[in-house]
Parts: C-alpha cells; structure tokens; sequence
C-alpha cells in the first residue's frame, strides 16, 4: 500500500483503512504511478462509505472539508450530496476545484487516466441507498445493489491500467459482486447493529430464519447453512474472473489475481469457522492470501 503523493496527513487515517480490506489495494510490485491513482479512487471510495456507515473520524474535519455547517456533522444523506457536489468539482474543467483533500488527491487521477463520473456516482448512490433501504428481498435485488456498491471499483482498475474492454468489465463485474458479498457474510452481526441484513429475505426464508436468529451470540444450524450457500454463489462469481485474470500480464496479472485470491481467502476464513460469522468477522491470514494467489495464478495460467 502507499499513499497518494497529494493526500495531506489530514486523509491518512481514511488512506490506511486500506489495510483491513480483504484484497491488496495498491501493491509494491505496481508502477508507482498505478499505486497512486489506485490509492485515490480507493480513498475516494472508502470515503463514501464511511460517510454512509457514519464511521467518519471525529472532529468533524471531513463535514468542514466538504462544506457542511454546524449541526449538519451527523447528517449522512447532507454529507453526501455535499460529496457529490464536491465530486462534480473534480471534473469540472474550471473554477476553483474540490475542497476535501481527498477529492483533490483525486482530481490529477481523473484527468490522467480520463476517468469518468459514472462510476463515482454510482459509488455515491450505493450509499444513499444504504440510508432508505436496510433489506433486500431477493437475491437479484442484491445483485442491482452491487452493481452501484462495488462493480464501479473494478471497472475504474480496468480504466486506470488501460486494459477495459466488454468481456473484462463483465468478469470484473463478477469479481466484485463477489468481494462484496464475501464482505456482506463477514459482517452480518455488524451490520444487523446498524439495522442492515444483506442476506436476501427470500433465502432467509429457504432456510427458515428470522431476524432473531441474526442476533444470536453464535449461528444455528440453520444460519450456517444460509451463509454457506451464499458463500457457494460468492465462490462461484470469483471463479468467472479467472480469465480475466489471464488475460492480462506482468504485474496486473498480479494485482488481479490477489483481488480474486482475496475474495477466495474470505470465504475459506469463513469455511474454517464452520460459517459461523456472528461472533464477530472471520479474517483471511496473510498465508491464506497468499496461497490462493497462487492458486489462481495457477488456473489461470491453465485456463489461458
């Protein structure tokens, strides 16, 4: 991970986050140049979200960069139209530019790899959504969520290392979904204390559990059962990025792979605690990463 030679030190604590996520954001072995513009979408993304989660540093630097008054520091939905507005600023061809130091840090990426907005506001909306709808009734209704939560992530790599094409955003696509849900069966008992279930209403019901059981110190049987399916159509969605990991080279090839090998190692963290996620996130070891790398290198390579 590095951080982006424009972030000031005021943004480093968002920057850092990205050594929790289950995949490497900005690898030492990338071009310097790729590592800085990954690490400004990425700051731009983990932004959002904590603007969406309420999980903001405290202080209220981030609502005074954006322009909120006072009062308005708790305001999520406010924060994020501020962010958007801010957003706009960074593609405007003139007038004074962004003022949150992240959005500065992201302005430079945008021009140089001639970005586009649609991603970014997709990111925005995700998390405007989070704010009215805490349910999902159908696994499709899932999917249509990921496709503004984490889809735009991928398809803003392909832009940034020049390698987007149809075939390659559909499989980062999937790549993505993937991660998110992984993410979502890690942490169903937090995000049940933000009054969140990403575990699709219509599959909760398949295998017979009520919110209540959410709420368990540890899973029954039967929510077990529910996040290792879930789990299966994760793994299944990672495997359509193999090819896409094929079907590039050298160090992206790399960076690719450790996405899907992260997502991988997720859901064996989640394996290995038998599936149950309630007492608290099952984490991937760095081992584990590494060695579903390389499993994915590895098919790949065949599959190429």
């Amino acid at each position: 991970m590095t951080r982006t030679r424009q972030a000031p030190a005021d943004a480093a604590a968002t920057l850092d986050k990205a050594a929790d996520e289950n995949f490497p954001v900005a690898p030492f072995f990338l071009p310097r140049a790729w590592r800085d513009d990954l690490m400004a979408v990425y700051g731009f993304a983990r932004l959002v979200d904590d603007i969406g989660d309420g999980d903001l540093a405290p202080g209220g630097a981030d609502a005074r960069s954006l322009g909120l008054g006072p009062g308005q520091e708790g305001d999520r939905l406010a924060a994020l139209d501020a962010l958007e507005a801010d957003l706009h600023r960074v593609f405007a061809p003139s007038g004074d530019g962004p003022r949150h130091p992240l959005m500065r840090a992201l302005r430079p990426t945008v021009r140089r790899c001639a970005l586009t907005p649609e991603p970014f506001l997709g990111l925005v909306e995700a998390n405007r959504q989070d704010q009215k709808i805490r349910r999902y009734g159908t696994y499709a209704d899932l999917l249509a969520y990921c496709e503004l939560s984490a889809n735009p992530v991928g398809r803003l790599v392909l832009q940034i290392t020049g390698t987007a094409s149809p075939e390659r955003i559909r499989r980062s696509d999937a790549v993505c979904t993937a991660l998110q849900i992984a993410e979502h069966l890690q942490d169903v008992a937090e995000d049940l204390g933000r009054d969140r279930i990403y575990l699709p209403a219509d599959d909760m019901a398949r295998f017979h559990i009520g919110e209540s059981d959410l709420a368990a110190p540890s899973a029954g049987a039967a929510v077990r059962s529910l996040v290792a399916f879930e789990a299966e159509r994760a793994r299944d969605l990672l495997d359509e990025g193999i090819p896409l990991v094929g079907s590039v080279h050298g160090r992206l090839r790399l960076l690719l792979a450790g996405f899907v090998g992260g997502g991988r190692a997720a859901l064996g963290a989640i394996t290995a605690a038998g599936f149950d996620v309630l007492p608290g996130p099952p984490k991937p070891t760095a081992p584990g990463l590494l060695r579903e790398v390389g499993h994915v290198l590895r098919r790949a390579h065949r599959e190429g």
